[in-house]
This record gives C-alpha cells, structure tokens and sequence, in this order.
C-alpha cells in the first residue's frame, strides 16, 4: 500500500515542488491550496507522470475547520496520512507604518497558524496509530529579520517556538511521531509577483537564489530522515550564526541594504494583484521569474544529507593532519 503525504500551499512555489517530489518517489499525494483550478491542473499532472493518487482540496489554511475536514476526506478517500508537510505561507512587503492590523493578522494567521492547524490536524491522527512524520517550513527569516517583511518574520519566529515546544511534548509523551522543521533560503517562486506589496517597485529575493526543488529534496530528506532540523543553503547557515555573534550590525547594515536589496528597478503595476486575502488567477507552477539567477542545488544540503560522510572526511583529514605535524617535530 502506497504512503500518504499531505502538502499545503501545494498550488504553487515550494508546495507545488513538494508534491512532485513525493510522487516522485511513490506516495499518493494530497494537496491543499485556495485555488480549485491550480489544484485540478497539478492533479491531473501528478497522476499522468507518476501515476499516482492524487486529491486536491481547496483549503484555507488559517481555518482550522477546513484543514481537520480536508485531514478527514484525504484519510477516507487516500488512506492513513503518512506525513504531513506544513508550507503555505504569506508576506507583504511594506514597513509597519503602512500596514493595518487585519493584513498583520491575516498574514499571521496564514503563516503561523496555519502550520498550527496542521499539525494539529496531522498530530490527532497520527497519535492514535502512534506513527507519523510532520514536516513545518521554516525560513532563516526566523531566526534574522529582515525589514519590510514583518509579518512573515514574526510569523516564523512564531513556528519556530511552536514546534519546539510541541517536541518537548511528544518526547513526554513517549510517541513515534517524527517532527521536524525545514529552514528555507530565498527561494524563486511566484510569491514575488502576488504576494501584497505596499512599496511601487516589484520584489525579488535576496541572493543567492535556489530553485524550489532544492527546498522540495530538502522537505522529502527531513520527512524521510531522523533528523531534528535541516538547514537549506549556506546563506541560511550565515544569516542564522551571524545574528547570533552581531546582531545589532546586522540591524544597521540592513537598514541601509535591507530596503533595496528586496526590490528592483521595476516599477509595479498599477493594479497588480496581491494574494494575502483571495487567490490570484493564473497559472502559476512552482517557479517564479528569477531562473537565470537561481542555483538548483545547495551544498549546505549535500552535508546535511551526507552528514556522516562529510564528518567521516573532516576526522580522517584532521587525524592526519595532526599525524603529520607531529612527525614534522619528531624531526626537528
């Protein structure tokens, strides 16, 4: 019998990359997004290439209703969920002057809560069969926050305590449920053309960029893998340690850096869309406008994954390298 994984956000960016790389690998997929008509065309993909199980069911993540129903279909009509990977998310470009509560709460609750109702979804389900693996995204924006994205870095700062806190619990609770948490780097995906933005010129990632299938292998190895945590790319690596030993320079050097290093040259247009509260038409894949400038694979992720390997060398490396510096003053 195939295994279950459920995907949000799964309509396009990281989550539509996620589903392929779960049908890749055999399991029948779930997929949970706003918009029917994205879900219907990558149903229709998945299980003409993969020939896999494929449901899509438009979901709203922040509605903690939608997502248990959408846990209860998938089990009634794919089987037991076998992982369930939280990625939906959703960010305005603006300083905090210019936002309004309701985006900050909406915002919050798409990000932050909606990796709640997940899990929580998930966690019911899998508590009772004591089996599972859930997977929350995360970013290195939750451990550095950048300006002119408050809300989603405050909302991943907020995941990030949630699933520590909730491991704490299962350890306590003694259950085979496996939680891990995925830290993404900047990333090309479509959020650069509809996520909200307040600022006149078009966003874009701050480089290096990876492509999305570089956090979707990086998701599949964390559900797949006993690992606590997976750091993707070595800027992740960087913005994580370097706020840990500066912060208050990277305060400073991002608020000269931190406006223009988000934006292009390209003025927005005039009655662009955003997609904080309804969907935005189109079709959208898993890739955003910046291929010419995204990497499709990260060396942080080749040691993560190789962990052992990669030590294996740097002890046998280091062993020789004190091995000949001794013989070097046994001969002086």
């Amino acid at each position: 019998m195939s295994k279950v994984a459920v995907i949000t956000g799964a309509g396009a960016g990281v989550g539509r990359a996620a589903v392929e790389e779960f049908a890749r690998h055999g399991y029948d997929v779930a997929l949970l997004s706003r918009d029917q008509g994205r879900l219907d065309r990558a149903v229709t993909d998945l299980q003409a290439t993969y020939g896999v199980r494929a449901l899509g069911i438009p979901t709203d993540v922040a509605n903690s209703d939608a997502l248990e129903a959408a846990a209860s279909r998938i089990e009634q009509e794919l089987g037991p969920i076998d992982v369930w990977v939280n990625v939906a998310m959703a960010t305005v470009f603006a300083p905090v002057s210019e936002l309004t509560a309701r985006e900050f709460e909406r915002g919050t609750q798409v990000t932050y809560l909606g990796q709640v109702h997940g899990t929580m979804a998930a966690l019911a389900r899998m508590r009772a069969r004591n089996r599972g693996t859930i997977v929350n995204v995360g970013s290195a924006l939750g451990y550095r926050s950048v300006p002119l994205q408050s809300i989603y870095c405050g909302a991943k700062f907020a995941v990030r305590g949630f699933t520590d806190a909730l491991r704490s619990e299962i350890i306590h609770d003694g259950l085979n449920v496996h939680l891990t948490m995925v830290d993404l780097p900047a990333l090309n995906t479509p959020q650069f053309d509809w996520a909200l933005n307040k600022m006149g010129k078009k966003a874009q990632p701050v480089a290096p960029i990876y492509e999305p299938e570089v956090a979707a292998r990086a998701i599949f190895f964390a559900a797949t893998h006993r690992r606590r945590q997976v750091w993707v790319g070595f800027s992740t690596v960087k913005a994580i340690l370097a706020n840990r030993i500066a912060p208050t320079w990277i305060d400073r050097y991002l608020a000269k850096a931190g406006y223009d290093g988000q934006l292009t040259d390209e003025p927005l247009e005039p009655d662009a869309r955003g997609n904080l509260f309804d969907p935005v038409p189109g079709d959208y894949g898993a890739h955003g406008r910046f291929d010419k400038q995204a990497r499709p694979r990260s060396w942080e992720m080749l040691t993560s994954r190789h962990r052992n390997v990669f030590w294996a060398v740097v002890g046998v490396g280091a062993v020789s390298g004190i091995g000949l510096l001794i013989r070097r003053k046994g001969k002086m």
